[in-house]
């Protein structure tokens, strides 16, 4: 079938309105505005208020963790959580495929990232591949829980055991997932949430640094309020990582939804399952075994050969369906500047992870999608390498 079959094809099946790969959980507006009632009569919008308080605490009980501290953005949270060990200098093994925030606050933190690759399986930082790039330099680890999946927790606290190096999880994804009986967010040394709109769970801007200690959370707090302790007392150099009043109301009118978001989200990952499970070509993420996924992501692997079509080329005909799905995580962050100008990065290659960058595509997840629009995207999966141009 040659390309105008196609272009017929795509406006006959075109969505009237943009479906984005994903959509914010909001609260009821009138639940929301009972909070913001509240802040306007005390006029307290931030500084650790009355609605932070109670949202750090709800938070730290459903999370089921002792220390938290709660920031205005996810970044920060891990631009301090490197900051807590006071590094002077080394390098920092960390997965290329993720978002660049995660090798940016290594960079900000005047440390080397160096790029590892990953395990094919999990999309995960490999702990072997680590392994063989430690060297004296190496300061810490940095692996990406990718899509809310776990990475091989067991094999990086061994690493951390053997060679002495804290593990700090990127846990952005993790919202909602618990591993062996424990939140995702609670392994490692230090681990950091993202809040932001794109996220499960979101505080429109938003993040939280799960410690281990009372004292990491002390030096956190102080780190993200420029180092302030009192009125009159200033222990060190800090930045301004607060989260606001208005976020923590957003957090806390948004939190007993959750569960039936996580409920909601799990019928469209079986609904996707059912319909392009088994198409050839397409691979979907697995869940491991003693998961409790928060399906906020729908990944899909495409292997051109067997589906007919590459993963750009169904990426472009999505796109021309108004199915906004997205890259995650292209190019890889070794590719782009300036990390791609430091060939010191890359002490090993990065086959795996430049394969996966290349073929994967995260299609619309989130609760409010009906039945009947994710029957049609998959449909239009299905059909799309009858087109062969």
């Amino acid at each position: 079938m040659g390309l105008y079959g196609l272009e017929r094809y795509i406006e006959e099946n075109k969505f009237s309105e943009p479906l984005y790969v994903t959509r914010p959980m909001l609260p009821d507006l009138s639940t929301f505005e009972n909070y913001l009632e509240s802040v306007w009569k005390s006029r307290w919008l931030t500084n650790e208020a009355y609605w932070h308080q109670r949202f750090n605490e709800e938070l730290k009980k459903y999370l089921r963790v002792e220390n938290l501290v709660l920031f205005c953005n996810g970044t920060l949270a891990l631009l301090v959580a490197l900051k807590l060990y006071n590094f002077e200098d080394g390098e920092i093994i960390t997965t290329p495929f993720t978002f660049p925030a995660t090798p940016h606050v290594i960079a900000w933190n005047g440390l080397k990232t160096v790029f590892c690759d990953i395990d094919p399986e999990t999309f995960n930082l490999d702990p072997r591949a680590v392994e063989r790039a430690i060297t004296e330099k190496t300061r810490a680890i940095v692996p990406v829980h990718v899509y809310g999946l776990p990475c091989d927790v067991t094999a990086f606290e061994g690493l951390s055991r053997k060679y002495s190096l804290p593990i700090v999880y990127d846990s952005a994804h993790t919202f909602g997932c618990f591993y062996k009986g424990k939140a995702l967010c609670s392994y490692g040394d230090l681990s950091v949430l993202s809040f932001h709109a794109t996220k499960l769970f979101t505080t429109a801007e938003g993040g939280a640094l799960v410690c281990h200690s009372k004292e990491q959370e002390r030096l956190a707090y102080y780190l993200k309020n420029f180092g302030i302790a009192d009125e009159e007392t200033v222990v060190g150099l800090g930045i301004n990582g607060k989260m606001s009043e208005l976020s923590a109301c957003l957090g806390l009118a948004g939190l007993p939804g959750i569960q039936e978001e996580i409920s909601r989200r799990k019928k469209v990952y079986e609904i996707y399952l059912s319909e392009i499970g088994g198409i050839p070509g397409i691979r979907t993420a697995k869940i491991p075994d003693g998961l409790e996924w928060n399906y906020a992501y729908f990944p899909i692997k495409i292997n051109a050969e067997l589906y007919g079509i590459d993963r750009d080329e169904l990426y472009r005909r999505l796109r021309a369906c108004n199915v906004i799905v997205r890259k995650y995580f292209y190019p890889l962050c070794s590719k782009i500047e300036p990390y791609s100008m430091d060939s010191d990065t890359v002490p090993y290659p990065l086959d795996i992870a430049e394969e996966v960058a290349n073929s994967i595509l995260c299609l619309p997840m989130y609760g409010d999608l009906s039945e009947e629009t994710v029957r049609k995207v998959c449909e239009l999966i299905r059909e799309f390498p009858q087109w062969k141009i």
